[in-house]
C-alpha cells in the first residue's frame, strides 16, 4: 500500500513543499519515497512494498516516456492484463501491477477502468498535453482528496498532506459539522475543510487547462434474479468468494487475517490454514471480548492466532492519535479498536484480509429487518396517526416498544439515513450555537433514494449504505487505521465479481425472517461451524456506554464539554445534561455524547494547534497555546519502538477562518453542490427527479401519555380495531 500526493503550478522551494507533503504520510509507505517534477507538476509517493519488492518503486513512466503514474492500491488481475497488453505489442520493465495500470491507460484510456479488479487511487500525468487523470476504485476502498488553489490543483491520499501546501488556506466547514452530527461521519464528497473534496467511489477526474471534470464509471446496481433458488445462490456465493479470497492473497510478502466472532472475518480466515489471525477485545465480559471465540475457531481451522486485550487507559489515550490519523472526526468507537488490531497485526505481517463490505452487499445489518417488521404497523396505522403516536413515545422513558414506535413512524426515505442516526434537525438546532446551519439529514440522501426508487426498501437501504455509510465510516476507518500502522488491508467481499453475484440475489435470500445475510451464511456454513455461520451480527462492540458511567471518564468528557472549543460551537448546558442523564442512567446517550467528544478532540488537533499527546484522558482540558509554532518540530518524534508517531498539522501564514455565529445557511441550497456530484450518472445516463410527496397535517392526539403502561394498552386497543380477523 502507498500514499500519493502532488500539485500543479510554480512554487518557491517546491521540492521542499513536495517533500513535506510526502513526509506527512510516511506511515502509508515507510519503505521508500519517490518524486517527479517538471515545469507543470510535482508528484510525490511513499511506498509500502508488497509486489515486486526490488523494482516496484514509483513514480513509473511508460515505454514512450510521455506518461507518469503514482498509485495506491492493488490490481488483482494484473497478470492477466499484462498478458493481454503484451499480446498487443507492449513491453514491461518491472513485474509490478503499477506498470500494468499505466500501460493499460496508455492503450485503452478511461475504458481501462472497466477491466480492473482491485482497489486503487492513482494519478496519471501526460507530459505532452499537461493533463492529469485521477481515479478511485469501484467501492471507495482507497481514498483520494483534491482541491483547487487559484489555477493550481492539489491532490493527496490524505488531507493532512494537502494542508502542507503553503498556499492552502485552512478553513473550517460548518456544513460538514451539521452533517457529521447526524451521520457520525462526514458524507463524501465534502470534508471538514472548505474547498477540499473526496473523489467519490467509482469516479474519475480530469484536470485540464485549469478545469476539473468528474465522471462516474461504475455504479453498484442491484438486479435481483427472482428465479434463483436458494441452492443456486449458495453455490454461486461459495464459488465467487473463494476465487476472490485467492486473488486477494496474491503478494510477495506474508498475508494474515483479522478475526472476530462474526461470520464475515471468520469465513475469510478459513482460507488461511498455517498462517496468522489477529483479534482484540476489552475486559468487560463476553459482550465486549471476542478473543475466546476467535481463539477457538483458530484452533479448529489450524492458524496461528494473536490477540490483545485493550485496557480502558489505552483506549482513551489513543483517541487523539486515532483522530489525527482519520483527518476528519469519526464518531465510530470501533475505529479505535481497529487501530489496536492493526497495530498488533503489523508486528507480524504486512498485509491482512478483513470482512468489510459483506453486510452492505449481502444484507447483514439488523436494521435491514425494519421494512419487514414495520410493514403491518405502517399498513394499519395512517401516517398522521403514527406521527401523533411518535410524538408521545418520544416523551416516554426508555422502555421496550418506544423505539419501535418512533422508528416506524416515517417512510423509509425520511427515517433511514444509514446505520447511524445521531441527531435530527430539531436536536441540532437545540445544541448548536449557530442553529441556522442545522438541516434535515434526509436531504443529503434524497438523490441516492431517487436513483434507487425502483428498488424494494431493503435494497434501497443497502444502496444507500454502499454509497454513504460504507464509504464514510467502514472503509474510511479501515484504510486510515491500517495505514497508520503501515499495514495493507484488503477486503475480498468488496470485489466486483463478488458484487455481480450479490446484486442478483433475490431480496428474501438476503434478509428474511430467519436471518440477515441469509444465503451468504448458508455458503459460509460449508466451511464454518453452524454456531459461527448463524451468529447474530454484533459489529465491533466497544464499552463506551460503560465508560461514560465511570466517574473518571465522565469527568474527562465533562472537562471537554466545558472547554472554549465546546463553547464556540455548542450550547454546553445541553451537552452537560446529556452527559448527566447518561451517568445517572436516565437515558443511554453514549453515542450522542461520543459524537460531540470526538469532534472536540479532532478540532483541537487540526484547528487548535494542540498535539494529540496534549489531550490526555488523565488530565483536564488543555488550552491551545498562543504561539502554535512551538509545538512543531522539524524532526519526527520516534517512540521507543522506532515507529513514527505524530507530526501535527502546521498552520499556514494565514490564520484559519473560524466558524462565525452570524453565518447564515440558505435553507434552499444546503448541500446543493454535493447533491449534483452524488447524482452524476454512469456515462451520461439521465435520471428523473421524483417529486416530494405532500406531508399530511399532524392533528391533535389525545392518548393519555402520563403513564407509559396506560399508553401502550390504549395503543394496542386502537390497533386491534384494524387488525384482520383470523
Amino acid at each position: 500500500m502507498c500514499g500519493i500526493c502532488g500539485f500543479t503550478g510554480e512554487l518557491e522551494q517546491r521540492e521542499d513543499v513536495l517533500k513535506r507533503m510526502t513526509d506527512v504520510i510516511t506511515h502509508r509507505g515507510p519503505d521508500s519515497d519517490g518524486y517527479f517534477t517538471d515545469s507543470f507538476i510535482s508528484m510525490g509517493f511513499r511506498r509500502l512494498s508488497i509486489i515486486d519488492l526490488e523494482k516496484g518503486d514509483q513514480p513509473i513512466e511508460n515505454e514512450n516516456g510521455n506518461l507518469v503514474i503514482t498509485y495506491n492500491g492493488e490490481i488483482y488481475n494484473y497478470k492477466e492484463l499484462r498478458k493481454e497488453l503484451e499480446g498487443l505489442g507492449h513491453s514491461f520493465k518491472t513485474s509490478s501491477d503499477t506498470e500494468v495500470l499505466l500501460v493499460a491507460f496508455d492503450e485503452w484510456g478511461e475504458d481501462m477502468l472497466e477491466k480492473l479488479r482491485g482497489m486503487f487511487a492513482f494519478a496519471i500525468y501526460n507530459k505532452e498535453t499537461k493533463a492529469l487523470f485521477l481515479a478511485r476504485d469501484f467501492f471507495g476502498i482507497k481514498p483520494l482528496h483534491y482541491t483547487q488553489i487559484g489555477d493550481d490543483f492539489v491532490y493527496a491520499s490524505e488531507i493532512k498532506s494537502i494542508l502542507e501546501h503553503p498556499n492552502f488556506v485552512k478553513e473550517f466547514n460548518d456544513k460538514a459539522l451539521d452533517a457529521y452530527l447526524s451521520f457520525q461521519y462526514c458524507p463524501q464528497p465534502m470534508t471538514f475543510f472548505k474547498n477540499v473534496y473526496c473523489l467519490l467511489p467509482g469516479h474519475f477526474l480530469w484536470y485540464r487547462d485549469g478545469v476539473i471534470e468528474t465522471q462516474r464509471y461504475f455504479e453498484a446496481k442491484f438486479k435481483p434474479d427472482n428465479e434463483m433458488s436458494e441452492s443456486q445462490a449458495v453455490d454461486k456465493i461459495a464459488a465467487v468468494f473463494e476465487d476472490s479470497v485467492n486473488a486477494h492473497k496474491i503478494a510477495d510478502v506474508e498475508v494474515g487475517c483479522f478475526l472476530s466472532s462474526g461470520v464475515d472475518s471468520s469465513l475469510v480466515s478459513t482460507y488461511f490454514e498455517g498462517q496468522k489471525t489477529f483479534t482484540v477485545g476489552f475486559d468487560f465480559g463476553e459482550q465486549y471480548n471476542e478473543i475466546t471465540w476467535a481463539q477457538a475457531l483458530s484452533e479448529k481451522i489450524g492458524v496461528e492466532h494473536h490477540a490483545k486485550l485493550i485496557s480502558s487507559e489505552e483506549f482513551w489515550a489513543a483517541v487523539p492519535k486515532v483522530q489525527y490519523h482519520m483527518d476528519q472526526p469519526l464518531a465510530d468507537p470501533s475505529c479505535i479498536a481497529l487501530y489496536f488490531v492493526a497495530k498488533l497485526a503489523s508486528e507480524h505481517v504486512k498485509v491482512v484480509l478483513s470482512g468489510e463490505g459483506a453486510d452492505e452487499l449481502f444484507g447483514g445489518y439488523t436494521i435491514y429487518n425494519d421494512p419487514r417488521v414495520f410493514k403491518w404497523y405502517q399498513k394499519i396505522v395512517p401516517y398522521f396517526l403514527r406521527r401523533g403516536i411518535c410524538a408521545i413515545a418520544k416523551k416516554l422513558p426508555d422502555i421496550k416498544g418506544r423505539d419501535y414506535l418512533i422508528r416506524a413512524t416515517h417512510p423509509l426515505e425520511k427515517r433511514f439515513i444509514g446505520n447511524a442516526y445521531m441527531y435530527d434537525k430539531k436536536q441540532k438546532e437545540q445544541i448548536l450555537k449557530n442553529a441556522a446551519i442545522a438541516t434535515d439529514p434526509s436531504k443529503l440522501c434524497r438523490r441516492l433514494y431517487t436513483r434507487a426508487r425502483r428498488y424494494d426498501d431493503v435494497t434501497k437501504m443497502q444502496y444507500l449504505d454502499i454509497n454513504m455509510w460504507m464509504v464514510g465510516d467502514i472503509l474510511l476507518k479501515a484504510d486510515r487505521m491500517s495505514m497508520a500502522n503501515s499495514l495493507e488491508l484488503r477486503v475480498p467481499f468488496l470485489d466486483k465479481e463478488v458484487f455481480k453475484v450479490a446484486s442478483t440475489l433475490p431480496t428474501d435470500l438476503r434478509v428474511n425472517k430467519f436471518n440477515t445475510k441469509y444465503a451468504m451464511r448458508k455458503a459460509a456454513s460449508r466451511r464454518l461451524p453452524d454456531e459461527v455461520a448463524e451468529k447474530e451480527k454484533l459489529g465491533f462492540p466497544v464499552p463506551t456506554r460503560v465508560w461514560l458511567k465511570d466517574e473518571h471518564y465522565y469527568n474527562v468528557v465533562k472537562d471537554m464539554f466545558m472547554s472554549p472549543t465546546a463553547e464556540k460551537f455548542f450550547n454546553t448546558d445541553m451537552l452537560l445534561d446529556f452527559l448527566d442523564d447518561h451517568f445517572d442512567e436516565k437515558e443511554d446517550n453514549s453515542r450522542k455524547i461520543w459524537t460531540i467528544y470526538v469532534f472536540l478532540v479532532w478540532y483541537e488537533i487540526y484547528f487548535g494547534a494542540v498535539e494529540p499527546e496534549e489531550i490526555s484522558s488523565h488530565s483536564h482540558h488543555v488550552e491551545a497555546p498562543e504561539e502554535a509554532e512551538e509545538f512543531f518540530d522539524d524532526e519526527a518524534d520516534l517512540s521507543s519502538e522506532g515507529t513514527k508517531v505524530f507530526t501535527p498539522v502546521k498552520d499556514t501564514d494565514k490564520p484559519p477562518v473560524e466558524f462565525r455565529e452570524d453565518d447564515e445557511a440558505d435553507a434552499g441550497e444546503e448541500f446543493e453542490e454535493f447533491e449534483e456530484i452524488y447524482s452524476s450518472s454512469s456515462r451520461g445516463e439521465k435520471v428523473e427527479e421524483k417529486p416530494e410527496e405532500p406531508q399530511e397535517e399532524k392533528p391533535d392526539f389525545n392518548f393519555d401519555d402520563s403513564n407509559s403502561a396506560d399508553f401502550f394498552e390504549s395503543l394496542k386497543r386502537e390497533l386491534r380495531k384494524d387488525l384482520p380477523e383470523e
